[in-house]
């Protein structure tokens, strides 16, 4: 990558992580763009080189963290030296669980993501390219699917409830310990997801020759 590129990500970075830290301490309705480009140190114009408007920073951050998330989960559980072993269910409840522990971690970016999240957004972070394509969640799970002893009906919808209900059930925990605090709840989803997962199971896939 070149100066010139390399000063256009700079920009790019500075304002994203300029908007994150307003949107979550001021609040996003509260947050103008001039908010942000002052003190990000650019000029307005700037700003529209690189988003079309509020809304597409915010959706954008969405993106750039959930992608965070699930790909440092990921290139977590490519280094277990169990995961060869393990089904998958016990894969998707190992990347979920490291990425509930990022988020109780970190609970100014829960409450991001939580408040802004839509799958068509997260779908949108799941399928942007990776700058590393071994730490693509999507392709781990489309590996996941494909490595299963058994056929999956409607992989996606698979997916899509699996984010719905950590998403809202983790948010609840984690922030006000209701209906219980996020250890307590941990038995409970795990097993609810192993249920969704079993659910949409098919048949079981022919020996490859």
């Amino acid at each position: 990558m070149g100066k010139l590129e390399n000063n256009k990500q700079h920009k790019e970075n500075t304002l994203l992580n300029t908007a994150f830290e307003f949107f979550t301490t001021k609040g996003f309705s509260k947050t103008s763009i001039s908010d942000i480009v002052s003190r990000a140190g650019v000029a307005k114009g700037t700003f529209y080189l690189y988003f079309k408007d509020k809304y597409d920073i915010r959706n954008r951050l969405i993106c750039h963290k959930s992608s965070q998330l699930f790909r440092a989960a990921s290139t977590a559980l490519e280094a277990d030296p169990t995961v060869g072993t393990m089904s998958i269910e016990d894969k998707m409840i190992w990347v979920i669980d490291h990425i509930i522990t990022q988020l109780d971690e970190n609970r100014a970016l829960l409450g991001f993501i939580s408040k802004n999240l839509s799958w068509g957004v997260f779908k949108t972070a799941l399928t942007s390219p990776a700058a590393d394509s071994e730490n693509d969640f999507p392709a781990m799970y489309r590996r996941m699917v494909e490595e299963a002893p058994y056929t999956f009906r409607d992989p996606e919808i698979m997916l899509f409830l699996i984010v719905e209900l950590v998403s809202s059930a983790c948010y609840s925990a984690i922030l006000y310990q209701d209906p219980c605090d996020l250890e307590a709840l941990k038995p409970h989803l795990y097993a609810t997801i192993r249920d969704i997962i079993h659910r949409h199971q098919g048949d079981p896939k022919q020996p490859k020759i």
